[in-house]
This record gives C-alpha cells, structure tokens and sequence, in this order.
C-alpha cells in the first residue's frame, strides 16, 4: 500500500474502533442495570427477544458488504452510471427483504410459546410484544443499510460509525430510563425501536448531504445490476446463513433446552460480543482496500497483507481474550455479581476459546469479500454451521448451557481446518503461502505468549504463593511477553516503523 492507501485505512479503522467503543460501551454498562432492575427470567426473555429479532439482519444477503465493495471499485474506476444502477438495484432489494422480514416477524410471534416452552407463560405476551416492536424496526431498516454500504465504498467510515454507535448509545440510556420508571420488557422494546427509526432517518439525510451526484432511484434498477448482486451475495448469504448456524443461534438454542440458563449464557456472550466487535471493526477496513489492490492485480501485496493482518489479528484476540480465561470469575463478578458469576464462569472460558479460534480468520474472510473471492470458497461456512448446530444441538440436549457452548468451540476448529485445506488453495486472487500464512499468522504469536502462559501455569502449580507475589509474577509476566513480542512478534522492518512513528510524535509535541 502506499502511503496515502494506509492513512486510508487508519482513519477508517479509528472510526471502525469508536464504532466498536460505543458498542462496547453499551455492553459493558447495560448488563449490569439489567441483572439488577430484571428478574432472571425477565432478563432472559429480552435476551430471546434481541437475538431472534437479530434474525431480521440475515436478510440482508451481504447487499450492504456488496454495496462497499461495487461503489469502491466503481469510483476507482470513475464509472458513475454502474455505480448508481447497483445501489438503486440494492436498495429495491432490500425493500423487498423488508417485507419478507415482516412477515417471518408475524410468523414467530404466533408460534414462539411452542418454540420455547420452558418460558414462564406469565411473560409470553409481554416476549410477543417485544419481538414485533424490535424486530419490526430491524426490518423498516434493512434498506437504510444501503447507505452504509455507500459510506463505506467513499471510504467514510466515520460516518456510520457517529451513527450507529450514537443510535446503540442513545438505545441503552433509554432501556435504562424506561427500567428505572417501572417499565416492562414491551417498553423497552419500544424505546430500541423508536432509536432504530430515528437512526435511520439520520443515514437518509447524511447521504443526502454527501452523495452529491449519487442517485438512488427506481429508474436505475436494472436486471444487469440484480444479476450481479446475486452473484456477489450468494456466497455472502451462504456465509451469512452459516454464521446464522454459529453465532445466531446459540441463545435461541440454550431457551429451548435450558431455559434458567439463558441470562447467565448471555451475559458471558456479551464479553465475546467485545472482541468480536474490536475484531471485526479493525479488519472490515481491509475490504475496500482489497477492492482496490484487486482492481491493480497486486495478489502479491494481498497476500503480504494477509500474513501481516492474521498476525495482529492473534496478538488482538489473545490481549483481550487471555484476561477472561485467567479471571473469568472475578470479572463477572464485578461487573454482573457472584450469583452470575458462578454460573456464567464456566461458559464464558469454553466461548473465549471458542471465538478466539474462529476470530483468527476475519482478515482472511475481510479479504475474500474484498476481492470478491467469497464465492469460491461457500462450503466451508457450511461445513462450520452445520457442525456447531449439531454438536450443540446433542450437547445441548444432555449438557444444556454448556454443551451449546462446547458445540462453538468444534465448530471453530473445523472451520480453521477447512481455510488451510479446502479456502486457500482456491482463493487465486490473495498470493500467500500456506506455510507463511500458519508460521506467521499463528505459531508466531502463540510462541510471544508463552512466556505469560509458562509464569501464570506455574503460579497455579504453587499456589502457596499469595496473592501478592502472584500479581508480581503476572506482572513480570507480562513484561516479558511484550518484550518477547517486540523483539519476535514485529519484523525489523515494523520495529523500525515504530520507533520511527515515536520519534516523529516526540517531536511534533517538543515543537
């Protein structure tokens, strides 16, 4: 990348990571209102609510992702008119989804006491209320997500990032007024819907604003541009059913076999929810860069950009996933109290594992989708969904919580295994060697770790040892472990950048 390319894609991951921030915000302070102004089972049937109403985003088809990439590649190239029959063609797409997302609305509603029957018939209205209102809402929105779509393709991440982040935001300080005056689970509902609307409206009048020139219109909707957006979002939706399979389900799944446990599995997939967001918020940015070096055919440079970005993306997952390993209990503690801690402890370590596993692989799926090579490689999200819907469909039977928890992590190894086997030998357009790929983008920060992993093994080994040398131990730990990283972790090339970089910023605040 050149220079200008990679100020591009720090601007972007900056807004990506205040977007991410604000998400984190609200799942970091919400919870805890939650827990405490809602019974468990209350508490539990807003958790089915939000993530069946979740549902409603599957339909988008990766038309937004879509969108990003077709207005980046059409601006490179200066060809307006392609540009504006492909949003025009989405945005009549995603209408239609709408429609078809409001009806699939009704038809939960209607049989939701027989999909979860261990729920307290007290709250069933109250959950059928609920479903309509939020879920209704997602739906009225599935064609706004065609402006971020065009946000993200004119490289202004800012901009749904000020947006989205201030609507979640905005959402959790109105579920918590709406908790704290006595309101049911149908009024919170229709506060995160009336935010929903309102966010809506405010994408609308920003494109307004900026996409001067850029018209979305049904005379521009054509049969050229839907053939290529369902060539393009086929193997997105496939993708998008197969994570549907891994991440959309697990809750819906655990009310159905384990109802009692639904708050205390929900609050541990929060803390996931965190790195998931860090995650995807640093390495979406890659997208429409891709776009671009595959528009200049530089599979080499793709392919650097690959190693490198697997590589920072395992030292990311293991800072924010090792501390919830090591202290789960405590953290839960604090932040939720010991009666969910207890509970949710265990389940929080099998999901940490889980998704750092899975996680590894978002550069790589970033660049995919970014090269528009996500078609080729279909089977593997299927393979991946398919496997963790049945192992936490059987686990979950016999083992509840826990087993649907177990069924992510076989489901993330086997998703791992089909990228080295079956994704990369296909995807043409991204040069890495496989070898490169698994010695740099995992071995690598795995062994930077291992000073800390070693210190902390044998601090559990004597735990006579007290609380305060152990704390030392974890802090020389760490010491260690960033040392090692700095000098193995980084190439000579980034230390140098690095240094360089500090040098540069003492000296601008010395002048």
């Amino acid at each position: 990348m050149n220079r200008k390319e990679k100020i591009t894609v720090v601007k972007n991951a900056v807004a990506n990571v205040v977007r991410g921030c604000a998400a984190a915000l609200v799942a970091l302070a919400l919870p805890p209102f939650l827990v405490r102004l809602m019974s468990p089972d209350a508490y539990g049937v807003w958790s089915l609510v939000l993530q069946v109403s979740m549902f409603v985003g599957y339909l988008d088809f990766g038309i937004q992702a879509a969108v990003g990439r077709f207005v980046a590649h059409a601006n490179e190239k200066g060809d307006t008119e392609y540009r504006d029959r492909i949003t025009s063609t989405a945005f009549a797409a995603l209408s239609a989804a709408g429609v078809l997302a409001l009806a699939g609305t009704l038809g939960i509603v209607i049989v939701l006491p027989y999909i979860f029957k261990q729920m307290p018939g007290t709250l069933v209205g109250d959950a059928r209320l609920a479903l309509l209102l939020v879920a209704g809402s997602l739906a009225i929105g599935l064609p706004a997500s065609v402006f971020n779509g065009i946000f993200i393709g004119m490289q202004r991440y800012e901009l749904p990032a000020v947006v989205i982040g201030g609507s979640r935001i905005v959402s959790a300080l109105a579920v918590i007024i709406v908790l704290r005056s006595g309101g049911t689970v149908v009024a919170m509902a229709g506060a995160v819907a009336i935010c929903n609307i309102g966010s809506y409206l405010i994408q609308y009048l920003i494109y307004r604003s900026i996409g001067s020139g850029m018209r979305i219109s049904r005379s521009y909707v054509s049969s050229s541009a839907a053939s290529e957006l369902i060539r393009y979002c086929t193997s997105l939706s496939v993708w998008s059913f197969g994570m549907l399979l891994v991440a959309g389900l697990d809750i819906s799944l655990v009310g159905i076999f384990d109802f009692p446990s639904v708050p205390y599995y929900t609050v541990a997939a929060t803390l996931i929810t965190l790195i998931l967001g860090l995650q995807n918020a640093i390495f979406t940015t890659l997208m429409p860069v891709a776009a671009v070096l595959d528009a200049k055919d530089s599979t080499s440079e793709l392919g650097s950009m690959l190693v490198s970005a697997t590589r920072y993306g395992m030292f990311l997952l293991l800072a924010s996933g090792v501390p919830l390993l090591i202290a789960s209990e405590p953290i839960l503690t604090a932040w939720v109290g010991s009666a969910y801690a207890i509970h949710a402890a265990l389940i929080l370590r099998i999901l940490v594992v889980a998704n750092i596993i899975r996680l590894s692989s978002v550069p790589y799926a970033m660049l995919l989708v970014g090269t528009g090579e996500q078609r080729l490689v279909i089977v593997s999200p299927l393979i991946e969904g398919f496997s963790n819907l049945f192992v936490s469909v059987i686990a979950g039977y016999f083992w509840g919580a826990i087993g649907v928890a177990i069924g992510t992590v076989v489901g993330a190894a086997i998703a791992i295994l089909c990228n080295f086997v079956y994704n990369m030998p296909r995807s043409r357009r991204i040069a890495a060697s496989r070898m490169d790929y698994l010695k740099e983008g995992y071995i690598r920060p795995l062994i930077c770790l291992s000073p800390f992993l070693i210190i902390y093994l044998l601090c559990q080994r004597f735990a006579v040892l007290g609380t305060v040398i152990e704390l030392r131990c974890m802090l020389l730990a760490t010491v260690l472990t960033v040392g090692v990283i700095w000098k193995l972790g980084l190439s000579p090339l980034e230390r140098n950048k690095a240094l360089s970089w500090v040098g540069l910023r003492r000296g601008e605040i010395a002048s």
